[in-house]
C-alpha cells in the first residue's frame, strides 16, 4: 500500500509505464468528468470517474482484487478507506476473475483518511473498505485508476 499526495505522484512513475499513465492521467483530471469509465490504455489501465456520500463503514464489506491494482484518488471531498490484510479478513463472497473481486468481513484496522488530493495505490494484498465517513457523511468525487498487474 502507498498514501500521499498527488503533489508527489512523480515519486511513483518508475512503478512502470501504466501507472505514470494513471497517476499523470490524475494529475489533470478535470472535476467536470462525467462518471463512468475513461480508458487510458485498453483493459491494462482505465479509471472510474465516481460520485457519492461517503457512508457508515458498518455499511460496508471490505474488498480485493487479483488482476488490477487501485489507485484511489480524492478529486473533491474526504473519505477514510479502511484497510488490513487479508489474513485477518473473513471472506464473504469468493474471488470472481469476472469482477476480479472478493469480498470480506473484519476488524477496521487502519483508516486512510484521503482528503482532496490524497490517493492511495491497494496490491492484491490489501483488503480495503473505500467510501467510508470520516465525520459525517459528505458528496465525494473519487478517480479509481484500475492498472492490470
Amino acid at each position: 500500500m502507498i498514501y500521499d499526495s498527488l503533489a508527489n505522484h512523480s515519486l511513483y512513475h518508475s512503478l512502470g509505464p501504466r501507472f505514470q499513465r494513471g497517476l499523470e492521467y490524475l494529475a489533470q483530471f478535470d472535476l467536470q468528468t462525467p462518471l463512468g469509465r475513461v480508458p487510458l490504455d485498453g483493459d491494462h489501465a482505465y479509471a472510474l470517474v465516481q460520485g457519492y456520500d461517503s457512508s457508515a463503514p458498518e455499511a460496508r464489506p471490505f474488498e480485493s482484487h487479483r488482476t488490477y491494482v487501485d489507485i484511489q484518488f480524492v478529486a473533491a471531498g474526504e473519505e477514510v478507506i479502511y484497510t488490513a490484510p487479508l489474513d485477518r479478513l473473513a471472506v464473504t463472497t469468493p474471488y470472481s476473475a469476472t469482477n476480479d473481486c472478493a469480498l470480506y468481513t473484519g476488524p477496521n484496522d487502519t483508516p486512510l483518511r484521503l482528503r482532496t488530493g490524497d490517493f492511495c495505490l491497494l496490491f492484491p494484498q490489501d483488503g480495503h473498505k473505500p467510501c467510508c465517513l470520516w465525520r459525517a457523511a459528505s458528496p465525494v468525487k473519487k478517480v479509481v485508476i484500475k492498472v492490470r498487474l
